[in-house]
């Protein structure tokens, strides 16, 4: 059987995307590999809609049409340019699905399924964890902030990922400029906290909260994180239901054509 062609962003490592072609190849039940976006079938995590619209164009044949499963807009983006080009099945959340003008109630961001791969090991939740956006893994801040405190555990985006999620399964709270640092969180049920992602626009992680109805209007200063009251990390997530409901929805979505019983 052929690979399934799947892009995902792998200019640096990065757990998030990492999780991609693991999530993906698990619902497929075969083997997936990376392609260049002119050459995939299939776009699941990350905010991949404006590489997706760089990429096909008006003279793109409807048979090479790819899915677009889960994934999200970065910044504003034209819908209209790309209707007929790609296969909606799911988009992340309804931020998205506004720009794009998709009239749905069904959103997801297919992290949430990590947990369907590499379940929770049973460890116990101890740790406060710290998991920076990749791209602030070397920023002074950062290492100033984590040389100060040294009760939170700092969990590396650019581990490989099986560990990345191992660390944030085990923690009794995540403390997160990784958007999926927060999904990942999410997938475990561990209590979790958006921090200042010191330039990285907030237009995904909007997105990803208006998914589960949460409440992350703006995030944490760093500066503020030692002082922030933690909730109890026994108590279910408040919207737990609507994680739930996610996970439904990509189960539901994923396109039947791209499992194994159906692929050439």
């Amino acid at each position: 059987m052929t690979p399934l062609r799947l892009y995902w962003w792998n200019a640096v490592p990065n757990f998030g995307d990492a999780i991609s072609p693991v999530i993906v190849g698990h619902l497929a039940g075969r083997e997936v590999r990376h392609a260049a976006p002119k050459d995939a079938e299939m776009f699941a995590i990350g905010s991949l809609l404006n590489v997706v619209r760089r990429v096909f164009t008006e003279g793109t044949p409807p048979d090479t049409r790819p899915v677009i499963w889960g994934s999200g807009a970065l910044r504003a983006i034209r819908g209209d340019r790309l209707m007929g080009k790609v296969q909606f099945a799911l988009v992340r959340g309804p931020v998205t699905a506004s720009l794009l003008g998709i009239e749905t109630d069904s959103f997801g961001d297919p992290g949430l399924l990590i947990s369907d791969v590499w379940p929770a090991g049973g460890q116990r939740r101890e740790a406060l964890g710290f998991l920076p956006h990749h791209s602030l893994m070397d920023d002074p801040d950062t290492q100033a902030f984590v040389r100060a405190h040294p009760e939170l555990t700092l969990i590396d985006p650019r581990d490989p990922a099986d560990q990345v999620c191992e660390a944030i399964a085990g923690c009794r709270h995540v403390f997160a400029s990784s958007l999926h640092g927060l999904v990942v969180a999410d997938a475990y049920g561990v209590s979790n906290t958006w921090v200042d992602p010191k330039g990285q626009g907030r237009l995904k992680y909007h997105d990803y909260a208006a998914s589960l109805g949460r409440d992350m209007r703006a995030p944490l200063p760093l500066d503020a994180v030692a002082d922030h009251t933690l909730p109890d990390p026994d108590a279910p997530l408040p919207y737990q239901p609507a994680i739930d409901a996610a996970r439904a929805a990509l189960r539901r979505s994923f396109p039947v054509q791209l499992r194994q019983e159906h692929a050439a």
